[in-house]
C-alpha cells in the first residue's frame, strides 16, 4: 500500500461508531461471518483451516505475530462497511476531504519565477470534487501515483492559485518525498 491508501484507510479506522473485536476468538468467529468458511479465512490469513478451527475453539489462544496482524488488518478492512461508505459519501457530496501532510512540492510556473521544489507542511481542506475523484480512484484500483496527482492538483487548485486568484500560469504541481500525510474527512 502507499502512501495515499494508507492515509484512507487510517481515516476510515477513525469513523468507526464501535471498536471492532480484540480477541483473537471473537475475531476469527467475525472472519468466518463475513467469508463463510474456515477455508476461505485461512487463505486469507496464510494459515491451515485447522488452525482457523483452532483459534475458533480456543484451544490455540495466541497467533503467531505476523499472523496475529493478518487477522487484525482483515477485520478492520472488513468492519463497518456502512460506516464507511456514509462517510465517503458525506466527503464527496457536501464535506470534501482535508489533507495534512509535510512533503516536497514542486511545480511548473512561468519563466521569471521559481520552480525550486521545497518541504512545506500544509493543512488544506479540499472541496468534495477532489473527495469524490479519490474515492472513484481508490475504488477503480489506481495506485499511489494517481491518487498523489489528485490530491497535487487539489493544493494547485486550493492553496497555490487560491481558487485562481493568483500564481494563474502555475501548472503541474507535484508532491514528492513525502515524510508523513493524513486524510481527514
Amino acid at each position: 500500500m502507499g502512501e495515499i491508501e494508507d492515509a484512507i484507510e487510517r481515516a476510515d479506522r477513525e469513523s468507526f461508531t464501535r471498536e471492532p473485536p480484540k480477541t483473537l476468538k471473537s475475531q476469527i468467529r467475525y472472519l468466518l461471518k463475513q467469508l463463510g468458511s474456515a477455508k476461505a479465512v485461512a487463505q486469507e490469513i496464510g494459515v491451515t483451516a485447522d488452525s482457523v478451527n483452532r483459534y475458533r475453539r480456543g484451544a490455540r489462544k495466541h497467533a503467531r505475530a505476523d499472523v496475529a496482524a493478518k487477522i487484525d488488518d482483515a477485520v478492520r478492512a472488513r468492519w463497518q462497511p456502512q460506516v464507511r461508505r456514509r462517510r465517503q459519501k458525506q466527503a464527496a457530496a457536501t464535506g470534501g476531504i482535508t489533507v495534512e501532510t509535510r512533503a516536497r512540492f514542486g511545480y511548473t510556473a512561468p519563466v521569471g519565477t521559481t520552480d525550486d521544489g521545497r518541504l512545506r507542511r500544509l493543512t488544506v481542506h479540499l472541496p468534495p470534487a477532489y473527495a469524490q475523484r479519490l474515492f472513484d480512484a481508490r475504488a477503480a484500483g489506481a495506485g499511489d501515483r494517481e491518487m498523489r496527482g489528485i490530491i497535487a492538483e487539489g493544493f494547485k487548485d486550493v492553496y497555490f492559485q487560491d481558487g485562481g486568484g493568483r500564481a494563474t500560469g502555475l501548472s503541474d504541481v507535484a508532491i514528492n518525498d513525502i515524510d508523513y500525510l493524513d486524510l481527514d474527512y
